[in-house]
């Protein structure tokens, strides 16, 4: 499950993302408005979890923007301080699906979290597959030929984008802007990581599926058909 967290105090942020992430959650993070707005309105996620207090742009507006259109229904928590009726029927006004009020218990919140999630998607799983390759989105479970992997956070975010691109090449600035957004670390960063999950999902098997289209990107295909 990959969950955008929009909170401009960075020790609440920092505090969610670490509960989060040891509750098996693959998390992204905004601290302003318009960067939380850009990360919902242009990434795919399961829940956002958005305050409302926030620089630039409100998490009211945020809401707002996200649902006027009427094509994005991620599931919003909001986050306030402000505890009145009043506040609490404006959140849900501007399409808001819950409401937790600060200060709250990490615990609360993941339990709304998982609460939320189990209502929105019941027994339907979502699942990537390419060739003898599966990724369940919900579990975070991936097997190749029926053999777990093990993948570390970004190296499973890299992995499904390239699955749900498949068989097409996805440029390597795109992979970088999904990943870290403008604060890519280094040049070599994004080969690492394509380097550790060739090691986990080809090297133990006889047919490859991560492919380098030399000087454009990488696909992920059953045979090479991206040069």
């Amino acid at each position: 499950m990959r969950i955008l967290i929009v909170e401009d105090n960075r020790d609440i942020l920092s505090n969610i993302l670490d509960y989060l992430q040891l509750k098996g959650f693959v998390t992204d993070c905004a601290e302003d408005g318009l960067s939380g707005l850009h990360l919902a309105a242009t990434h795919q996620y399961d829940l956002i979890v958005l305050d409302i207090m926030l620089p630039a742009i409100d998490g009211l507006e945020i809401c707002r923007r996200l649902r006027e259109d009427g094509r994005n229904d991620t599931p919003i928590i909001m986050l306030t301080a402000r505890d009145t009726l009043e506040n609490r029927l404006e959140g849900f006004a501007h399409g808001a699906d819950d409401y937790l009020v600060k200060p709250f218990a990490l615990s609360e919140l993941a339990a709304r979290i998982e609460a939320m999630l189990r209502r929105i998607h019941g027994k339907n799983r979502r699942r990537l597959e390419v060739a003898d390759l599966r990724y369940d989105l919900d579990t975070l479970e991936i097997s190749r030929a029926n053999k777990p992997l093990k993948l570390n956070p970004t190296e499973l975010r890299l992995l499904e984008i390239l699955m749900q691109k498949s068989p097409a090449v996805v440029r390597r600035e795109t992979l970088e802007e999904a990943l870290w957004g403008e604060d890519v670390p280094d040049s070599d960063s994004l080969r690492s990581h394509i380097y550790q999950l060739r090691q986990a999902m080809d090297k133990p098997f006889p047919t490859p599926l991560l492919h380098t289209v030399h000087g454009v990107g990488f696909c992920l295909a059953a045979r090479e058909n991206g040069r």
